[in-house]
């Protein structure tokens, strides 16, 4: 049976993918490589930076439901890692980013769905919050459901929209 609260979590993270793919979706092609205030980063490659990084969100988050710690993932790790993939995808297209958002948000809502209230409820030490011992909710609540609505406000705000 699934759990209402994994469903929960799930829906909140399509809501936001949809409402980050729905506003995407209008832009100009200008628009879409305007850079973002204060990240530096164009607006494609930020949604195509949603979409990528709910695969690995999603693993940490399997890492805590199965009790484990998350380890060896730091912010300057982060920061690294979305730089390299604003390097390696600032030419990334609408139809292609919009495609693999829906692919990759439907697949991390599958997979939240499939964890049950034990699973979201189990806590270890990860190391991207000072080793503090978090939820398997908690983390999906902080980062993937998150996400696209952080990235989403912040547009909004560069766009003045």
């Amino acid at each position: 049976m699934m759990s209402q609260r994994a469903n929960a979590l799930a829906d909140r993270l399509v809501h936001g993918a949809r409402a980050l793919a729905g506003f995407a979706s209008t832009l100009s092609d200008a628009e879409w490589n305007t850079r973002v205030s204060g990240d530096g980063r164009k607006i494609g490659v930020i949604v195509h930076h949603v979409a990528t990084m709910y695969p690995l969100e999603i693993q940490l988050a399997q890492v805590l439901a199965g009790g484990k710690p998350v380890e060896g993932v730091t912010w300057d790790a982060v920061h690294g890692m979305n730089a390299d993939h604003a390097r390696l995808n600032g030419a990334t297209t609408k139809p292609a980013t919009l495609g693999l958002l829906r692919q990759n948000s439907a697949a991390a809502a599958d997979a939240i769905r499939a964890l049950s209230d034990a699973e979201l409820d189990q806590a270890a030490a990860v190391s991207l919050n000072a080793d503090a011992p978090l939820t398997c909710q908690f983390l999906l609540e902080d980062h993937a459901v998150r996400h696209s609505y952080h990235h989403l406000a912040r547009i909004r705000a560069t766009l003045g929209r």
